[in-house]
C-alpha cells in the first residue's frame, strides 16, 4: 500500500486529528490504513528557552579608605579580623586547591595577580572573584619594580591593570609592588595615577617562598599574627596549600576571622 500525504488543513481538522495550523495529515499508513481513521499524530515538541547565562560577580574597583595611609601594612587592631594576601602566580592547580580550601572553611582572601600569569591562565581572574575574594595588581612581569625607570615602572603597573580590566571590568581592588614590601615614592605616585588610592603592603611575611615546609609556614604566621594583620603568602607553593588548614583552624580558635583586605578596612 502506498502511503498518501495530504495538506488539506480543513479535512484534517474535521477528522479530529488535532493537527496544528498548516500541519500534515498522513492516511493509509500503519494500522490505521484499513480502518479509515486518521493516523495518530506525533505530539509536537516544545522547546524550552535556553537557560539564562549566569551574570559574573561584579569586579570591585579600588576605593579610598579615609584615615588610612597611602601604603597600608595592617588594618584596625581593635577588631578580630586578619587578611591573608597571596601573590598570584605559579601552578594554577595549587591556586584552585588553596581557594577551595579557604572557601570550605568560610575564609576569604586577597590575591595580587601577576599580569603574565593572567595571560596564561585568564580564567583564574573570574574564579577568584566568584569565590568572594579580593583581586588586585602585582605588576605585569613581577620585576623589581622599585628599581625600574619611570616609564618601565608605569608599564608594569598599567600592563597588569589593563589585563584585569579586560578580564573582569575593573583594574582590581589593590596594587602591591613586586619584589618589595613597600613602594618607592615614584611607584606609589604611579600607582595612584593608575587608579589605586593605596599601596597594599603587609606586616607579616610567611616566608613561604623560601620553601621551609608547611609546619614552618604555619608556625611563622601563627607566631606573629594578631588582630588587623595583613599576611604575605603565595599561591604557587605546595607548602602554603598544606599549611592553610592548620592556619585557618588556629585563627578560628583564636576567634580571628580571615577576610578580604577590603573587609578588613571597611
Amino acid at each position: 500500500m502506498v502511503c498518501v500525504t495530504t495538506t488539506d488543513r480543513r479535512g484534517a481538522l474535521r477528522a479530529g486529528a488535532g493537527l496544528v495550523t498548516g500541519g500534515v495529515l498522513a492516511a493509509g499508513c500503519g494500522s490505521a490504513a484499513g480502518s479509515g481513521q486518521p493516523a495518530p499524530t506525533r505530539p509536537t515538541a516544545t522547546l524550552s528557552p535556553a537557560p539564562a547565562k549566569a551574570t559574573p560577580r561584579a569586579a570591585p574597583a579600588p576605593r579610598a579608605f579615609p584615615g588610612q595611609p597611602a601604603q597600608i601594612s595592617h588594618g584596625p587592631r581593635d577588631r578580630p579580623r586578619v587578611a591573608l594576601t597571596f601573590h598570584g602566580q605559579g601552578d594554577p592547580a595549587l591556586a584552585r586547591a588553596l581557594l577551595t580550601e579557604a572557601e570550605r572553611r568560610g575564609a576569604r582572601v586577597t590575591v595580587l595577580a601577576v599580569g603574565s600569569w593572567l595571560d596564561e591562565h585568564p580564567q583564574l581572574a573570574r574564579r577568584i572573584l566568584d569565590g568572594g575574594h579580593d583581586l588586585g595588581n602585582h605588576t605585569q612581569r613581577h620585576l623589581s619594580v622599585n628599581t625600574l625607570s619611570e616609564a618601565d615602572a608605569r608599564a608594569e603597573i598599567t600592563g597588569c591593570a589593563d589585563r584585569l580590566k579586560r578580564l573582569t571590568g575593573s583594574i582590581g581592588s589593590w596594587f602591591r609592588p613586586s619584589r618589595a614590601v613597600t613602594a618607592s615614592p615614584l611607584v606609589e605616585r604611579l600607582a595612584r595615577a593608575a587608579g589605586y588610592p593605596h599601596v597594599l603592603s603587609y606586616d607579616i611575611d610567611s616566608l613561604d617562598h623560601t620553601r621551609p615546609g608547611a609546619a614552618a609556614v604555619t608556625r611563622t604566621v601563627l607566631t606573629e599574627v594578631t588582630a588587623g594583620s595583613v599576611v604575605s603568602l603565595h599561591l604557587g607553593y605546595p607548602d602554603t596549600v598544606a599549611a592553610l588548614p592548620d592556619v585557618l583552624q588556629e585563627l578560628d580558635r583564636r576567634q580571628l576571622h580571615a577576610v578580604t583586605t577590603t573587609e578588613l578596612l571597611s
